[in-house]
């Protein structure tokens, strides 16, 4: 049974940081491209950071580019995302999305709340 379970969310205030991490299990993690996404109300869902199979490449959403990094840990089947100078704006549901082109393999997890507010 395929899960990504996400944690580490919380209520932070400006400026703080929080590191949120996704847990997955049930596929062969280190085959998979690792995302996060956020989704604010009333907003579509959109892009943060992504990191590739072997952790080589990373990729960042403008809005997060400085303040934010992901990583992964393949030995514990791990992704991380250490968010560092949080503005209200960064406020929103922050899912973790595995995904490998090859197999079409496309999972998400459940979501973790991060508020940004003083």
């Amino acid at each position: 049974q395929v899960q990504l379970a996400e944690s580490g969310g919380g209520l932070v205030q400006p400026g703080g940081s929080l590191r949120l991490s996704c847990v997955a299990s049930g596929f062969i993690f280190s085959t998979y491209a690792m995302k996060w996404y956020r989704q604010a109300p009333g907003n579509e869902r959109e892009l943060v950071a992504a990191i590739s199979s072997t952790g080589g490449i990373t990729n960042y959403a403008d809005s997060v580019k400085g303040r934010f990094t992901i990583s992964r840990d393949n030995a514990k089947d791990t992704v991380h995302l250490q968010m560092n100078s949080l503005k209200p704006e960064d406020t929103a549901v922050y899912y973790c999305n595995a995904q490998n082109y090859q197999t079409k393999g496309d999972y998400w997890g459940q979501g973790t709340q991060v508020t940004v507010s003083s």
